[in-house]
């Protein structure tokens, strides 16, 4: 592998530990998720739900009484149980559906509060759907970016891509000082070269190994 290779690949890494570590603080929920979906979406496939149950209602007794048969076929002769069957199906297709549909607004809405291309994020899953299924969901929640998080120095909210805090100027991303790698604040201890954080940086004349050595 070459130098160039090793170097994309290292910062590769880095990058996602560092989004690793800041997605453990978004502490998520379920429900205090479900709740970036917009309401009117949501009842609108309940609607939907209930107009599609009526439909299918209306449909399969209109063929019992015209001619004599009712859907499932295998239940045609009992109408009651098969409207409870063509029930169970209509239900688990409308919760399929309406799963992957609020699937997709989620993926939309957590887009654009990461400040993230939602519109892009958006397409990217719309275009795997068909081919790939939910392959376009997993690349979104393994690639997409940690929310906004407050300031460890002035409690603003900043967004994870910046380095520094617009309010106070805090350094967002704060730096070994042995070998000037990234690191986050609730290191104790550089993960590359083993380094103590909060320690004056190591002068020109000393030894890096000699001070891993005394730790």
């Amino acid at each position: 592998m070459s130098d160039y290779q090793q170097k994309v690949s290292g910062s590769f890494n880095e990058r996602m530990r560092l989004i690793r570590l800041r997605r453990k603080k978004e502490n998520l929920r379920f429900w205090e998720e479900f709740r970036i979906i917009p309401k009117g979406l949501v009842w609108t496939l309940v609607a939907l739900f209930v107009i599609a149950q009526i439909i299918a209602f209306s449909v399969n007794r209109w063929n019992a009484l015209h001619y004599g048969n009712a859907f499932p076929w295998e239940l045609r002769d009992d109408f009651a149980l098969a409207s409870l069957a063509l029930a169970g199906i209509v239900t688990g297709a409308s919760i399929f559906m309406a799963g992957l549909i609020l699937l997709i607004a989620y993926v939309n809405r957590d887009a654009k509060r990461r400040e993230m291309n939602s519109a892009l994020w958006t397409l990217l899953v719309l275009i795997l759907l068909p081919a790939w299924g939910f392959v376009g969901f997993v690349i979104y929640f393994l690639m997409r970016e940690p929310l906004p998080y407050p300031c460890p120095q002035c409690g603003k909210s900043v967004g994870a891509r910046f380095n520094f805090c617009p309010n106070c100027k805090c350094n967002l991303r704060p730096s070994c000082p042995n070998c000037k790698r990234e690191v986050v604040e609730t290191d104790k201890f550089c993960p590359y070269c083993a380094y103590e954080l909060g320690t004056p940086a190591p002068s020109s004349g000393e030894l890096p190994a000699a001070r891993g050595s005394s730790l």
